[in-house]
């Protein structure tokens, strides 16, 4: 069983950066992608980025599109997520998830298999 756990989470203020991780234990070969999503309070949960465990390809919603960057480490299993530039609007529960499913559009919240616990991060104004 795959178990996924996000850290560097904390408060900041509006403009600083911080960089979350996510280790994914007992990660099976058959690893697709791993994603970021995020959800602040009385919203619904949203993409944020993905990246595919092979090849180059990553994706980004508008709203962190040249202020994040997604990247991973394939010998440690873990993923990042740095995040640069941040804004009060990026307040929320930021969660890692890992898809199993080859081919499968990454923005998609339904696309993912495993998820971690999740990790608060808070900018302040």
């Amino acid at each position: 069983q795959v178990q996924l756990v996000e850290s560097g989470g904390g408060l900041v203020q509006a403009g600083g950066s911080l960089r979350l991780s996510c280790a994914a234990a007992g990660r099976t070969f058959n690893s697709y992608a791993m994603g970021w999503f995020r959800q602040a309070p009385g919203k619904e949960r949203e993409f944020v980025a993905a990246i595919k465990w092979s090849g180059s390809s990553t994706y980004y919603a508008d709203s962190v599109k040249g202020r994040f960057t997604i990247s991973r480490d394939n010998a440690k299993n873990t993923v990042y997520l740095q995040m640069n530039s941040l804004k009060p609007e990026d307040t929320a529960v930021y969660y890692c998830a890992e898809s199993i499913k080859m081919g499968v559009a990454v923005v998609r919240i339904s696309s993912y298999d495993h998820w971690g616990q999740g990790t608060q991060v808070t900018v302040s104004s």
